[in-house]
């Protein structure tokens, strides 16, 4: 092949090549699902000022949706089995159930649907959703930090990972047993990974 007619081969390969590589304009978020198995969704809450007690929520299913170019048109939904909220004590546990605290009788569930996410960072951003706990909903922000992405190393799938945390105020759920003496202002933390369905 002459010279010219190489160049120009070369050019159209790169042209196609790097057209693979960028994001369409109509491109959508891909959807994850929670690895549940490695997903942690945690609370704390001041106990008489004299610890923080740490609980968790053990059954939870959701999901987000994620596009690194285009991180408003994520999102992240989760519900929760309030029955399976833990915190390593029988009696406590008896007790966050009952209508003191999560009445799960009457709210076997509780919600977060995310109503709007912002980029704040290289790696960070902040997520504005919707929480419906006790049949009351209020909106919940999360400061999130973006762990990672990649082709998982034992399952094989495409995984996403990430941290959040935010405060929820339980007063204003109708949650109002023990306060002042236990925390009104619950301090959440979430260890997230997702794999790409």
């Amino acid at each position: 092949m002459p010279r010219p007619m190489r160049k120009l081969a070369a050019l159209f390969v790169l042209a196609f090549g790097l057209a693979g590589f960028t994001p369409a304009a109509d491109a959508v978020p891909e959807r994850y699902a929670f690895d549940t198995a490695h997903t942690n969704i945690l609370f704390f809450i001041s106990h008489l000022g004299f610890s923080k007690m740490q609980g968790e929520f053990k059954s939870f299913d959701g999901g987000f949706e994620f596009d690194p170019n285009n991180v408003g048109a994520s999102s992240a939904s989760v519900t929760i089995q309030t029955a399976s909220v833990d915190m390593d004590h029988d009696k406590l546990n008896e007790h966050l159930r009952a209508p003191d605290f999560f009445d799960v009788a009457k709210h076997p569930t509780m919600t977060f649907v995310s109503t709007k996410v912002e980029k704040t960072g290289d790696n960070t951003g902040r997520i504005t959703g919707n929480l419906t706990m006790l049949g009351v909903t209020k909106p919940v922000t999360l400061d999130v930090t973006f762990n990672k992405a990649g082709k998982h190393p034992i399952y094989g799938g495409w995984y996403a990972g990430f941290s959040a945390r935010g405060v929820v105020k339980r007063s204003e759920y109708g949650m109002t047993y023990g306060i002042p003496g236990l925390g009104d202002e619950i301090e959440v933390v979430l260890e997230v990974e997702g794999v790409r369905q």
